[in-house]
């Protein structure tokens, strides 16, 4: 286990033992309680619609392979986002191009360099909301930050496409190249992926801002900021098992300068970590009883490879988790 890993389960186990002091734990049946049927209602249906607009992301992009099967890109987007939520340090995340391969036969680099160009999308578009909102800043550096970010999303895949000589070396060289251009490929495929990725994130976002908003209970700025300083903690390259211990800091830490308590920013943002993995984890489940028709004849993988991959991704067992 390297020391990442081990950094990750410290945090994770610093918020469990958080949480048994003190009886802590007991509190959150307080803090659910204070939601109500058309708050819960809201918050689900704002998660289902984010799920919908990452399906037609991947839609968009391999609309020639999906064929026109809008339920198959469904399927992988929540099953998916279900292993990314519940598999530990992120090894959720090899399922993608192992469901692109299965249900359409896509090669895994190409998948692969897909998933990571959607990754930099999300980055890319977190990082110039968090700017835009983040309390205390000033309006110039606020401008400044926005437009570096815009900059490099419109710079890099220019440079993937541009004509480069990386092919005619060996070695590390030749298969840097191979991933340039897989890169190169997924940036040029997709017409519509920043309109999807910025709807999805509004949506997903308010969705997260009510939720919490109405468990702390606050006004929706400051469950606002809190939703981005968890999701900006999903960016960091060190995440707590199954991101436990450092969502909930990243949305406490954010909602510090309207107020709210840190151990009460612990609290609500735990809860709402609890929702977010219930909402995906059923969701996943669902998608998983109706499974792809072709897959096994496409490529003879059987389902069971993507948690296998799961695991190798990272070298840790898989368990029963965007953006």
């Amino acid at each position: 286990m390297n020391i990442k890993r081990i950094i990750a389960v410290a945090v994770s186990a610093g918020l469990l033992a958080w949480l048994m002091a003190d009886g802590r734990w007991r509190g959150l049946g307080e803090v659910f309680a204070r939601l109500d049927g058309l708050t819960l209602g809201l918050a689900a249906a704002g998660f289902g619609l984010s799920y919908l607009l990452r399906a037609l992301r991947i839609f968009d992009e391999f609309r020639t392979q999906a064929g026109g099967h809008f339920g198959s890109c469904l399927r992988i987007t929540l099953i998916h986002n279900a292993m990314i939520n519940v598999v530990p340090f992120r090894g959720g995340e090899a399922a993608f191009p192992l469901l692109l391969r299965q249900n359409f036969g896509v090669p895994l680099p190409r998948a692969i360099a897909s998933l990571f160009w959607f990754r930099l999308q999300d980055a890319f578009v977190v990082m110039a909301l968090a700017a835009i909102v983040w309390p205390g800043l000033h309006p110039a550096l606020k401008a400044v930050a926005v437009v570096g970010v815009l900059l490099i999303a419109w710079w890099l895949p220019r440079w993937a496409r541009a004509p480069h000589a990386w092919a005619d070396g060996s070695g590390l060289t030749a298969k840097l190249a191979k991933v340039r251009d897989a890169f190169a490929e997924s940036t040029r495929h997709a017409r519509f992926g920043w309109l999807w990725t910025v709807a999805n994130w509004t949506v997903k976002l308010a969705a997260q801002a009510g939720l919490l908003s109405a468990l702390i209970p606050a006004a929706v700025n400051v469950g606002a900021a809190g939703a981005l300083g968890a999701e900006l903690a999903a960016i960091l390259p060190v995440q707590g098992v199954a991101g436990f211990g450092t969502y909930e800091a990243g949305a406490a830490a954010a909602m510090l300068p309207s107020g709210v308590a840190l151990a009460a920013g612990l609290q609500v943002a735990l809860a709402l970590h609890l929702f977010v993995i219930a909402c995906s984890v059923t969701s996943g489940a669902i998608a998983w009883l109706f499974p792809a028709a072709s897959a096994l004849e496409t490529t003879g993988t059987a389902p069971s490879d993507i948690q296998s991959a799961s695991s190798d991704a990272d070298g840790a067992p898989t368990r029963s988790s965007a953006e």
